[in-house]
């Protein structure tokens, strides 16, 4: 999402603002494109707002989605598809939508709240060298 980009301080190369569907998902061979073209064209794109900054314990700083539903709702039904791949790696119970702004606690200066559209999932990828790419966008509804 763009309207975030310019306050993301750690993103990893090749990775702009976003909010995480599923990470670790699958290896690159064994995803199934039409599947994802399946199960994301009937949710429609949906408005939301970044509306307030918070830290996890660990220091990690990120901002919240409201609402963070829709987001939910995307990760569980990528879930159900691919019960192999829970969210998270299964590391974490609760379902925790965000767009991460650095690994430490910081306090950026953050114009709140972020006006935002989500139109489209990315499908990326991570090379040998740690770079990401985007693979493909699966347009919503």
């Amino acid at each position: 999402m763009p309207e975030a980009d310019a306050y993301v301080v750690d993103a990893p190369p090749g990775i702009r603002a976003h909010i995480t569907v599923l990470s670790w998902f699958l290896d690159p061979e064994a995803v199934d494109e039409e599947a994802l073209v399946d199960l994301f064209a009937p949710v429609p794109a949906f408005e939301f707002a970044l509306d307030r900054l918070e830290h996890w314990p660990e220091g990690i700083t990120w901002l919240h989605p409201e609402p963070s539903q829709p987001f939910v709702e995307l990760t569980e039904a990528v879930w159900r598809s691919w019960p192999e791949c829970p969210p998270y790696g299964g590391v974490h119970a609760e379902i925790i939508p965000h767009l991460t702004l650095a690994k430490t606690a910081i306090e950026p200066v953050v114009p709140l709240p972020i006006r935002c559209r989500a139109t489209a999932v990315a499908l990326v990828e991570e090379d040998d060298a740690g770079v990401f790419a985007l693979r493909r966008s699966f347009a919503l509804g």
